[in-house]
């Protein structure tokens, strides 16, 4: 496995002292029973991505915030907490690939809750695929610098870190990209965390957020047009299932002549109506693990935010993203030639499951993914996108009150979409 060089050990980097401190509260933690389905605790996912690559722990001022960040994997967030190293951990993290230490065809999973990634994957400008390749799985290959290169680290302090890397990419039509990336990932206070969806703070609810400013950088002498391929930025966060996980995206409503589909289901064969249910207003998708299925909200219909409830963990998942107004270029990423490239998706959201009777899953985990539009960008021009995360846990009451202000639906109308079906 490629591992990152840190040429200084960064502070937060996991210490001895903070090995025991997670030893002591994963067994503290293990004695009071966490929740059903997944009790891996922050602290022990820490202490277990040391044993493979460096970290970064990012914290607040109490501590009961934190996350975890691996330069080695393009300074992804891999996983976050917000009780300490002895609350629940929500990032999904492929520990057999990890432990295995072999790098594997076409994609390293790692895992990871917010990382960074480049589109189109699929059409004739995607850089999935080399130049006359088939869109098939047996040509797909994830390139090195959104997979296993190492992202260096330029900048650490207690809640924030600052990443960079340069590289090269070829798609599909043989244009050649040069493309600088910077990477900020900020851990932001509870008070900025609260402001942010508009809610007073509620006694007892655990909270973390934090967001990633994602930069990339026409490093090249031509500018990146419309006609030889644009890329864009594409933030995916991998968190961890259970059977009664839900995902709820809200949606402009109005008709489809103006707007387009409410939803795009067909990625991978048409959604089962047990596990996608439409409103006119919301959109509801089971993150059960147990489904290979994917959704995709066009930027007419998105509100730039979605997010999920973990109905056995009691925990909400807020995503929200930066969306520029009126801008509808998206890059198109289904695989075969398109007759439209630019009419792809704002977000989306995976559900993992057998890709075939009787196959392995990747996880199984969900997914909530979001995008920039694409990036028309001259000769040293740059363009942003902002993706945050916020998770809360608590009673189910107090989270309701989140739900209904930020997401337009109560925990019941999420916990009831699939009644009946």
């Amino acid at each position: 496995m490629q591992r990152g060089t840190v040429a200084m050990k960064p502070q937060g980097i996991l210490s001895q002292s903070l090995r025991i401190a997670v030893a002591a509260a994963t067994w503290c933690s293990a004695i009071a029973a966490p929740p059903a389905m997944h009790a891996a605790t922050f602290g022990s996912d820490a202490a277990f991505l040391e044993q493979h690559t460096p970290i970064i722990v990012l914290s607040n001022r109490t501590g009961t915030a934190r996350l975890a960040l691996a330069p080695a994997w393009q300074g992804r967030v891999m996983t976050s907490s917000a009780t300490g190293d002895a609350g629940l951990s929500y990032g999904w993290i492929n520990r057999d690939l990890i432990a295995s230490g072999k790098p594997q065809p076409h994609i390293n999973v790692f895992g990871g809750e917010d990382r960074f990634w480049l589109g189109p994957e699929g059409g004739q400008f995607s850089i999935f695929f080399a130049p006359g390749a088939r869109f098939e799985l047996a040509d797909w290959q994830t390139p090195a610098a959104i997979d296993t290169m190492a992202y260096t680290v330029t900048a650490h302090g207690p809640s924030s870190a600052t990443f960079q890397a340069a590289f090269s990419l070829t798609n599909y039509s043989g244009t050649a990209l040069e493309i600088g990336v910077e990477r900020q990932i900020r851990l932001l206070p509870d008070a900025t965390a609260w402001g942010r969806l508009g809610v007073k703070p509620i006694p007892g609810v655990g909270v973390v957020a934090y967001e990633s400013v994602n930069t990339i950088r026409n490093a090249g002498k031509q500018a990146w047009r419309k006609e030889t391929g644009l890329v864009s930025i594409w933030i995916l966060g991998m968190f961890n299932h259970s059977p009664a996980t839900t995902i709820v995206v809200p949606i402009k409503p109005g008709p489809e002549a103006e707007l387009g589909v409410k939803v795009t289901s067909d990625y991978f064969g048409v959604v089962p109506a047990d596990r996608l249910v439409i409103h006119e207003s919301a959109v509801f998708f089971k993150g059960d693990g147990q489904y290979r299925s994917k959704i995709g909200i066009n930027p007419r219909r998105s509100k730039a935010i979605l997010g999920s409830y973990d109905a056995v963990n009691q925990v909400l998942t807020v995503l929200e993203f930066s969306q520029p107004e009126g801008v509808v270029d998206y890059v198109n990423s289904l695989w075969k030639i398109q007759e439209h490239p630019f009419a792809g998706d704002a977000c989306n959201s995976y559900n993992d499951g057998p890709p075939s009777p009787g196959a392995k899953p990747l996880g199984p985990f969900y997914e909530m993914e979001s995008s920039s539009p694409a990036a028309a960008l001259a000769p040293g021009r740059t363009l942003s996108h902002l993706h945050r995360t916020m998770h809360l846990s608590g009673d189910e009451a107090a989270l309701d009150q989140v739900a209904r202000a930020v997401l337009g639906v109560s925990l019941a109308e999420i916990q009831g979409a699939f009644a009946g079906r």
